[in-house]
């Protein structure tokens, strides 16, 4: 990869050490949530498991629950102990534990947030964190304006001298493009720009981070990274079960908010950026940046964006029911399980490419991949019968559940005959590298700690995603219900229309 920019898994210094950070802590509002308790509470350990925290590194917890320290310690324990991806060692834990405080309070509390600078300013004390705190907001998209007004009426938000203070904000950034405009600028009213950490999972993830590599590092993948190569480009995101408990949040938010704002659409920017000058946070969203305003709605809205809803069937061996039969949700509801949009980029290199993306609940398996299907050859010195079964060379970047890269290809059977059939070949991470990859909450924790913006969306390119969203939206709006697909299939019969219009059709991962 060319540029000045550094390996962000190295320190600068030395790129064969990790990158450490240096004293710092931790404040988790929503500290009970699910997220907190089977992500973030786990991932603190898995940091502080493998020596990336420093010693006195401490957690703080904000909640309305009436707990003590001790408590609160055997939360985080037992969390740890489900949750954790590395060994639990007792020698850890002890010193991380002496680190854990909890904070009783509402949102509203002031007595609550005096409480909590007179925490952190003890911590400074007593565990040297510098005055380094970074704000993680685990609460509902409603709270995030009275929080910020919290941290900011109790200077909390302002560092002083070196340390500093950071706020990470965790998804969805609105629910459209009026309410993403006000939510940053009343952000920005508490905390600059760059001590914002808008959370995105999907981007800490070892094979998302990887499609920069395989594509600037490579020199046989780049040259044909564009429309003269390149038929189209199909990125999916496939989960097998429906909602759970989420019926709170997800009914009336839907999948396209939920998934194809933020997740699909950064991977559709990543797989088609141009090469950053360097591997910082300003070259990587200056170039993330042009694609997402580049981005072309259809023509027709009607033909080439589909909406679903899942209805009752099998799945797993198991009767499952359909998303109007789930808990807490209202039978009438006209929310989408699943939803699929076309595309196109109006630049140079993709001008012509569509991109198809597609998320859905209760489909026929949990993937989530980017598919790179490249154009025919434009001639086969072959019988027709010859060729029969050959598809389209692609090349498939699995992003879960099993990590790796796909090549498809055409390859002659052995035999005597000239047969032409298409054949893979396989990279997988867990077979290629003898290091296990850190969970992606361990990544981007670590990255707010040491203020690295790689991985985390910036503003606009918030609001250019929902620029992209808000039409689509508004067209479903005004225009009936979402199809129903029966549970562990692929999705409605309009999204295989879709493509079938184009003259394609969606891969079977």
């Amino acid at each position: 990869m060319t540029g000045s920019g550094t390996n962000p898994l190295r320190d600068p210094q030395d790129r064969r050490l990790p990158r450490i950070a240096g004293p710092s802590g931790l404040v988790i509002f929503g500290v009970t949530g699910d997220l907190s308790r089977k992500k973030l509470m786990p991932a603190v350990y898995d940091l502080a498991n493998r020596g990336l925290l420093p010693p006195g590194f401490s957690l703080v917890g904000f909640a309305r629950r009436d707990w003590e320290n001790e408590d609160f310690a055997q939360v985080v324990h037992d969390s740890v102990k489900e949750h954790a991806r590395t060994p639990f060692r007792e020698e850890v834990w002890q010193q991380l534990s002496e680190g854990f405080r909890f904070v009783q309070g509402d949102f509203d509390d002031d007595d609550a947030f005096e409480r909590l600078r007179t925490t952190v300013e003890d911590l400074d004390k007593v565990r040297g964190t510098g005055g380094n705190f970074a704000f993680y907001l685990s609460v509902p998209p409603k709270f995030f304006p009275l929080v910020v007004q919290q941290l900011k009426e109790h200077n909390l938000a302002d560092p002083t001298g070196d340390s500093w203070r950071r706020a990470v904000i965790e998804k969805p950034f609105g629910h459209d493009l009026k309410s993403a405009v006000e939510l940053n600028r009343i952000v920005h009213q508490v905390f600059e720009p760059d001590q914002v950490f808008r959370i995105d999972h999907y981007l800490g993830k070892e094979t998302v981070q990887n499609i920069l590599a395989l594509r600037f590092a490579n020199t046989m993948f780049e040259p044909l990274w564009n429309r003269s190569y390149v038929d189209h480009v199909q990125i999916t995101m496939a989960e097998d079960i429906g909602i759970g408990g989420r019926a709170g949040y997800y009914d009336g938010i839907g999948a396209a908010r939920d998934v194809i704002q933020n997740h699909l659409l950064q991977l559709l920017a990543l797989t088609a950026m141009e090469e950053p000058t360097a591997f910082d946070a300003q070259a990587l969203v200056a170039e993330k940046i042009k694609v997402l305003a580049s981005l072309q709605l259809p023509a027709d809205l009607g033909r080439h964006t589909v909406r679903g809803q899942y209805a009752a069937g099998w799945q797993g061996g198991e009767k499952v029911r359909g998303y109007l039969e789930e808990e807490g949700i209202d039978p009438n509801s006209g929310t989408d399980t699943y939803a699929a949009i076309k595309l196109g980029i109006d630049n140079r290199r993709w001008a012509g490419v569509p991109f198809y993306l597609r998320t859905g609940k209760r489909l026929g398996r949990r993937v989530t991949e980017i598919a790179v299907v490249f154009q025919r050859a434009p001639h086969l010195p072959f019988d027709t019968t010859d060729t029969m079964e050959l598809g389209q060379n692609a090349l498939v970047i699995r992003v879960q559940p099993d990590e790796g890269v796909t090549v498809r290809f055409g390859s002659k059977v052995p035999g005597t005959s000239m047969e032409v059939r298409d054949v893979t070949m396989d990279f997988a991470y867990g077979e290629s590298f003898t290091e296990s990859s850190p969970e992606a909450y361990e990544r981007l924790l670590l990255d707010v700690l040491l203020g690295d913006a790689n991985l985390f969306p910036r503003h606009q390119e918030v609001e250019l995603s929902w620029q992209i969203l808000d039409p689509i939206e508004e067209h479903w709006a005004a225009h009936g219900r979402p199809e129903p697909y029966t549970a562990g299939t692929w999705g409605p019969r309009a999204a295989d229309e879709m493509l079938a219009r184009d003259g394609r059709s969606w891969r079977r991962p």
